[in-house]
């Protein structure tokens, strides 16, 4: 499994950097969009939707992603953006939380089509925006491959106290405590070696802000297990060989890249 996983990494990642720093935004926001597409496809299934339901769920996917582009290429539909990412951060810090500690097992088809919107769409609009400076851009994103690998080692080398047992057996409170590590590490060699071009990202706001965005991202990883859990499966797809689907791949960055994209464009 570990090889599978690092063969599908060396071919995903080179494409992905290429498509990051070449790509002209409609390129990029193209690019993106099959990804956004099969993760909504992917949370359709764990809604435990049939074909038919998956499929509308798709279209309605594809259609919010037309609406949401001409939020990024027309500057008069800032407040709208903007709101977007809030509404997000509210789900992830008052609704999620609350869902999590309840146990609430969510079978309503409106509610769980509107949570998955929540989930991907900001995620979407963030990353085709945050493209603009594909450095800052590879700079939050990799936070969160850091503090989860980090975490995924401390945790297995130290781990003893569980944090949530019912959803996630494998984390660990130790796990927790060496993803803020790694990302304080990770702050240093940012702020020492590379420029974000972005004033809110240094100083002790900076590293603020990357442990701010860490832990969401363990809150992200955290919601995702538990939909799988609810729906009885181990992953949401298996497109990605070795790595399951791509809502596997992007539940760090779900609650993170809108967070980020909101707070930078509250400090600009």
């Amino acid at each position: 499994m570990l090889a599978t996983r690092i063969r599908t990494a060396l071919i995903a990642l080179p494409v992905f950097l290429a498509a990051l720093f070449y790509l002209p935004k409609p390129g990029w926001m193209l690019f993106l969009l099959p990804w956004m597409l099969i993760g909504a496809w992917e949370w359709a299934a764990l809604a435990q939707w049939g074909r038919a339901g998956r499929i509308s769920y798709v279209i309605l996917a594809t259609v919010l992603c037309a609406v949401l582009w001409l939020f990024v290429i027309l500057p008069s539909h800032t407040e709208a953006k903007l709101g977007l990412y809030a509404a997000s951060l509210v789900f992830w810090l008052l609704a999620v939380p609350l869902w999590l500690a309840t146990g609430m097992r969510m079978r309503h088809p409106v509610i769980l089509a509107v949570t998955g919107m929540l989930v991907l769409l900001p995620m979407w609009l963030a990353m085709v925006e945050l493209q603009a400076n594909p450095r800052l851009l590879l700079i939050l994103i990799v936070i969160l491959w850091i503090a989860d690998t980090v975490a995924y080692f401390c945790g297995k080398t130290w781990g003893r106290r569980k944090l949530a047992p019912s959803i996630s057996p494998g984390k660990t409170w130790e796990g927790i405590a060496g993803a803020l590590a790694g990302a304080t590490l990770y702050y240093g060699v940012v702020t020492l070696a590379l420029s974000t071009g972005q004033a809110v990202l240094s100083g002790l706001t900076g590293l603020a802000v990357f442990w701010f965005l860490t832990v969401l991202g363990v809150e992200g990883d955290l919601f995702e297990s538990w939909i799988k859990r609810t729906a009885g499966v181990k992953d949401s797809g298996t497109i990605l060989p070795g790595h399951g689907g791509v809502l596997d791949r992007v539940d760090a960055l779900t609650p993170s890249l809108p967070a980020a994209a909101l707070i930078l464009a509250w400090f600009a």
